[in-house]
């Protein structure tokens, strides 16, 4: 079972790779319904794991935080996959031990299992830390214009691919009435951690505002992107999974000008539709 799902995301990354080759010359190509929906089938993909992953880092940093022996010790934290677990570890202030592990299996919000026994890190688990502190390291380079909003933060993601990583950053923020959309990237590397490739999704943060006028309710979230990204993003799914959830959202409407449509996600059927533009 474990074999078969490998095999399913390895097609799935390939099928992302050939989606952001696409990506910049969207104004060049026609695509079909039919390649408009792939396309789309992998991004879903892609935005349910980054939620699976920022899901799981949300509620174990939380339950971390309430515990008060686990807080004293609170270093960092890391989370990553496991076979069909999204795991993060509680890092002591010393990069050194493991003071807290937090797992969940698909479909849960909860974690299933839990272990708060101190534990040295695993062989995996500091090679996946060196991957990731290396590039951290790189894209500090102002030429990838990764920045922190005030009163914003970063959330950080590394994914394992088939001959390197993908590592995402996503916009998060504590304040209230405000989705934080935009501001997102992506870094490709090889197996080393070398950056291959990257690319901006937003040309700026998005800071989508949830309180309306008058004490109306807002229908959805929507934002319109740069002709450079035709797609509804697997950063926007993410994001809106994350926040639209606190607002009882559940649209995201995002309009393309390279293709003169609106592809809309409804969270609660976890699909994408493609909608003619008003």
């Amino acid at each position: 079972m474990i074999l078969t799902k490998r095999r399913t995301m390895k097609n799935v990354f390939t099928i992302i790779l050939s989606l952001f080759f696409f990506i910049g010359k969207a104004q060049d190509i026609q695509l079909t319904d039919e390649g408009i929906n792939v396309k789309l089938d992998s991004i879903l993909l892609e935005g349910n794991l980054l939620f699976r992953y920022e899901n799981t880092s949300w509620i174990s940093t939380d339950l971390a935080y309430s515990n008060e022996d686990i807080k004293r010790g609170y270093g960092r934290y890391f989370t990553y996959e496991a076979n069909d677990t999204i795991k993060t570890i509680i890092i002591d202030v010393n990069k050194e031990n493991c003071i807290a592990e937090y797992g969940f299996s698909k479909g849960q919000l909860n974690p299933g299992s839990k272990k708060l026994d101190v534990r040295k890190l695993s062989s995996r688990e500091l090679r996946l830390l060196e991957i990731e502190n290396k590039i951290r390291s790189q894209i500090t380079d102002p030429k990838y214009g990764v920045a922190v909003p005030e009163g914003f933060s970063l959330n950080m993601i590394l994914i394992p691919g088939n001959t390197g990583y993908r590592f995402y950053i996503i916009t998060g923020t504590t304040q209230s009435n405000v989705i934080p959309f935009g501001n997102d990237h992506l870094f490709e590397t090889d197996a080393e951690g070398n950056v291959k490739d990257w690319k901006k999704f937003h040309s700026r943060l998005i800071p989508q505002t949830t309180t309306v006028p008058n004490g109306a309710k807002l229908a959805m979230a929507i934002h319109s992107h740069l002709r450079t990204s035709p797609f509804i993003s697997a950063t926007d799914i993410c994001t809106f999974k994350l926040y639209g959830k606190l607002f009882d959202l559940e649209r995201l409407s995002v309009y393309s000008p390279a293709f003169g449509k609106y592809f809309e996600y409804n969270s609660t059927t976890n699909k994408i539709s493609v909608k003619g533009k008003d």
